[in-house]
Formats: C-alpha cells, structure tokens, sequence
C-alpha cells in the first residue's frame, strides 16, 4: 500500500503548486493587459513576497515521481521533454524579473514584460503537459516509445487554454483580496467572465476526455461514480460561490471558493482515472518503486511538505491583510509654502526608471535571449539522448556562451545607469 501514499504524496504537492503557484501566474498574466506601470509595479511586489515558497511544491512533486514512480517518471518526462523544459526556463525568467524589478526603485517595462510572458508560457506549457498526459503516451514496458511531437494533440492545445483561463481566475480571484482601489475593482469585474470561461473549458475536456483519452472509464463501479459525483458537485458549488464573491465583500470568499473548485476538480479527475497514471494501461503498482524506496520517500518527502506549508502559512500570515505600497520619500518642505505642501499631499506617480538603450536595441536583445533559450530547450532532447540530428554539443556551447555575453553585456549597461550600486556605505 505504500505506493498508493506515494501517489498521494504527488497528487497533494501538484495540488498544492496549482493552488499557490496558479494565482502567481495569472496574476503575471493579468499584468499583460494592464496599462498602468503603477499596478503593474504593486501585481510585482504581490508576488514577490511568497512566490519561492509556492515553486517549492513542484519540485517536491517531482521528487516524489521520481522516487516512489519510476514508471511513470521514465514514461512522462520524454515523452513531454519539450513543453516541461520551456515551462522550467521559463519560470527562471519569470524569477529573475520579479526579484530585479521589485530590487529597482521605479518601474521596468522591459522586465514586467519578461513577467508577463513568462508566467503566460508556463501556464500554456503545464497546460500541454497535462493534455498530453490524459491523452495517453504511448510506452512499452515502463518506457517512452513515442516520437518528439507525441504531446501536441488537439486535446492538449485545449487544456492549455484552459489551464490558462483558470490562473486567470485564481489570479484574479486573489487581486480582490489582497487589493484596493482601482486593481480591486478590476479584479472583481474580470473574476465572472473569467470564471464562465473556466466553466466552459471544464465542460469541453470533460465530454473531449472521453474521447481523447484511450482507457475506458469504469463509471459503473458505485465507489468511484460516487465520489467522481460528489467532487464535481463540490466543485460547482464552489463556482456558484466565487460568482457570487466576485465584486462584492468578504474580499477572500472568491479566492477560497476557486481553491476549493480546483482541489475538488483534482479529486474528480483521479476518481475517474485511478488506479491509471499513463493511459491507457501504466498503473500506480506497476509503475511504483520497491519497498524501500517508497519507505525512504514517505519519511523523507511527507516530513518535508510540513515544513514547506509552515513556511507558505508563515509568508501568509506576515504579508497579511491589503497590500499597501511603500511610501513615497520626498524632502522636507517648508509648512509655509502652501505649494509644497498641496505636492507632498498628491500621491506620487511610480518613477520611471531610465531605459538601458534604444527600444529597437533592447527589443531585439530580448528576442535573441527568448529564441536561444526556446532553441537549447528544443535541440537538448536529441542531443542528450545521443542522437545529435538537430544540433551538436558545440553549438550548444556557442549558444550558452553568446546568451551569457549578451545578459553581462545588459547587465554592465545597467550598473552604469546606477541600478547596481556597489559603492561603500557612509561612515
């Protein structure tokens, strides 16, 4: 039976990564569509408290597939080694921009914009991976047996959109609770049409999986279209309740009432595919490890997810309540002069910082890095596996090398416009 905790272990550390890490990159995502730098700068800070602790679940997920799955570890890693690849670069890009841009005193398009982006090709890639997962890899004997493009399916294409939608609505579901003014009242006025779109996409891959996916669904076992019934009926009261919450007080009941639809939905969709991982035939006991294995991983990966949720309840608990952005330094003004004091009271606009070249120039360099990353994701499957037919390893080094010249380059550009001061400090 411990290969059922194992599986158990995996399926609570992806749903805890959907649930923290879900309203991160549809918060980033929402930032695409707004136009002012001033939210776009508090949306940064927002998730710049906590977003580390929230990745740290998908990297417990992915230990424990690896130790207490080997099977479908060996099953699913080549078989979506593309999208999953693209999804790891581009949350270190997203990283990059959140922690540079909330270390820079005004606002960074060019960061926000890598934010955006990045959050927004994360989600499509977890999208992708999980359609093609439910689609079905083809394997033989615990092993990948498919080709490169198996995992692009018109299946997977539709469950990247609608992983998408859904950070949208975690996201925005979250922007009502943690925000005032103008990011509020978007937040409340995007939540509903976010949610009929999450409602919609729920209702096509559900009728779509049955055709999709090549095992049979055994509905007429009386346990399993039980609880199948009862996840997707609390997940529909939870949708009625985030309707409702959306635009209107207490701020928190939508983003709880999201949290509940996506944990319920996880539990649905496990009730209609357990004790099958890998469609059509790669069981949880056929794919677990040995005894020991699964012994060591209960005790060391379910001792480690207390801590990690301390760690996420104790970010919560300190970054409480509303964001509030700091305050605006300005010198002192004289209390007579009514002019200067009419300023002080005015709230400030966000500074903006200078740019580190033409747009043309920076534009360019952004483009270069993002096709260098997406051509090394897409070239190191073949080169890993010793095939070698797209690119060799040398021109893999020469890639590297000129993306690492290319990013020292940007950043002495933006030590010399003071963004990294070095100097000593006052004595």
């Amino acid at each position: 039976m411990l290969e059922y905790a194992s599986y158990a272990l995996v399926l609570l550390a992806l749903g805890a990564y959907l649930l923290l890490d879900g309203y991160d990159l549809g918060i980033g995502i929402l930032s695409l569509f707004d136009r002012s730098d001033r939210r776009r700068k508090e949306y940064n800070e927002l998730i710049a408290t906590a977003w580390d602790a929230n990745e740290s679940w998908l990297i417990l997920a992915g230990v424990a597939l690896w130790a207490g799955l080997p099977g479908v570890y060996a099953t699913v890693l080549p078989g979506v080694y593309l999208p999953l690849v693209v999804m790891l670069l581009a949350i270190v890009m997203r990283g990059a921009a959140i922690e540079l841009q909330s270390a820079t005193p005004g606002y960074r398009r060019g960061w926000g914009l890598v934010f955006g982006l990045a959050s927004l090709v994360a989600a499509l890639c977890q999208g992708l991976v999980v359609g093609a997962l439910l689609s079905g890899l083809p394997h033989r004997g615990g092993m990948f047996t498919g080709g490169t493009w198996d995992w692009l399916t018109p299946y997977s294409a539709l469950t990247a959109l609608g992983m998408a939608c859904l950070h949208l609505l975690a996201g925005a579901a979250w922007l009502q609770d943690k925000t005032t003014g103008t990011a509020h009242h978007r937040a409340g006025r995007l939540g509903r049409p976010l949610l009929l779109a999450v409602a919609g996409a729920c209702v096509v891959l559900g009728v779509g999986l049955r055709f999709s996916d090549p095992q049979h669904f055994r509905f007429d076992q009386t346990l399993r279209a039980a609880l199948f019934g009862v996840a997707v009926a609390v997940a529909a009261v939870c949708g009625l309740t985030a309707w409702y919450g959306f635009g209107r007080r207490p701020d928190w009941r939508p983003f709880a009432a999201v949290a509940g639809a996506e944990a319920a939905g996880l539990l649905a969709l496990v009730a209609a595919t357990a004790p099958v991982v890998v469609p059509p035939d790669l069981t949880v006991r056929a794919a677990a490890a040995p005894h020991a294995s699964q012994m060591f991983l209960v005790i060391g990966v379910g001792g480690c997810m207390p801590v990690v949720l301390a760690y996420n309840v104790y970010a919560w608990w300190v970054f409480r309540g509303k964001f509030s952005p700091p305050p605006e330094t300005a010198p002192a003004a004289d209390p007579s002069d009514a002019t200067a004091t009419a300023a002080a009271q005015r709230p400030a606009a966000v500074a903006q910082a200078p740019g580190d070249g033409p747009r043309a120039v920076v534009v360019a360099r952004r483009v270069l890095l993002t096709l260098l990353g997406v051509a090394l994701a897409a070239v190191s499957q073949d080169v890993f596996g010793g095939k070698g037919t797209w690119i060799g390893p040398t021109a893999i080094a020469v890639c590297g090398v000129t993306a690492l010249a290319v990013w020292i380059r940007s950043d002495r550009r933006a030590a010399a416009d003071g963004y990294f001061d070095l100097g000593t400090a006052e004595k």
